[in-house]
């Protein structure tokens, strides 16, 4: 099992202490999304002047980026937004070919008033116009299941219509089961063959809160993990297991020192019950 965090949970830890942290509580990479305040990484030293000693650093730790996590979004109307989009995507692919990292993280980005099969024909024509920043390199675009693009078939005619191997799932599994009611099976019935990275979360309803949901530590909601994470290995998936701890968004969650530790032990112990349990049949 490999595990990896966001550094949206982690806003102000340097990359000392990210690196540190990781090792010691066994995860194998980090996922950023943001550094120390500031979404766009690649405007920062780490990760433009002093890239070898970023490379140095996470190889002296045995720690793989497996995906840099970008706010691209597939639909839009606006040429300029779209043109600030491609500037983007252009410094996180540079930044995989550097660190070896096979994937972004791209939003499909909400689409209004928008017919659905409207807002699909434009996602996949903006799609294109992207796919030429990563042509000949070894990098996919993930599109992550959240906001108008949670459902696993809105999902699906999306991938059919853009039909590349270049862009693939990036399976939020709290977003479609607390957002929509989507099962976790359904989920995996209609983009299981497309799903290459998984993002983790827990929470319970909480009408008062803004979001209509409190975030809370993995086992304290009633996300169903447990079948999730049976579901994924019964079916063999062998991609990362990664935290999204939204401390950016919600500073009242728990620290990171709390929250990471607590993750990973979780994990574990989900490892544990599935490998003594029968194979789950569908």
């Amino acid at each position: 099992m490999k595990l990896a965090f966001t550094t949206l949970g982690c806003p102000n830890w340097n990359l000392e202490t990210m690196i540190f942290r990781a090792v010691q509580y066994g995860y194998q990479g980090i996922d950023f999304r943001g550094y120390l305040g500031k979404m766009e990484i690649y405007r920062l030293p780490e990760f433009s002047t002093k890239l070898e000693e970023t490379r140095d650093r996470f190889r002296e730790a045995s720690l793989e980026i497996p995906c840099f996590s970008c706010s691209v979004r597939l639909f839009t109307e606006s040429t300029e937004q779209r043109e600030e989009y491609l500037a983007e995507l252009k410094q996180y692919a540079d930044l995989c070919e550097y660190f070896g990292t096979p994937f972004i993280r791209v939003f499909g980005g909400l689409i209004g008033d928008r017919e659905k099969e409207e807002a699909i024909t434009i996602a996949a024509r903006n799609t294109a116009e992207y796919f030429k920043v990563i042509e000949g390199r070894p990098v996919t675009l993930l599109l992550e299941t959240h906001d108008d693009w949670t459902g696993c078939q809105v999902v699906q005619e999306l991938l059919s219509q853009v039909n590349s191997p270049q862009l693939d799932v990036l399976w939020d599994v709290h977003h479609p089961y607390r957002m929509i009611g989507e099962e976790p099976e359904q989920t995996w019935n209609v983009l299981g063959d497309r799903i290459r990275y998984t993002h983790w979360k827990d929470s319970y309803v909480k009408k008062e809160h803004k979001r209509g949901y409190q975030l809370c530590l993995l086992g304290e909601g009633d996300i169903p993990l447990y079948r999730m994470y049976r579901l994924l290995k019964d079916q063999g998936y062998e991609g990362y297991f990664t935290l999204e701890w939204e401390k950016v968004w919600c500073p009242e969650i728990e620290e990171p020192e709390i929250a990471f530790k607590q993750y990973a032990d979780f994990m574990k112990q989900l490892e544990q019950q599935v490998s003594s349990g029968p194979t789950m049949k569908f």
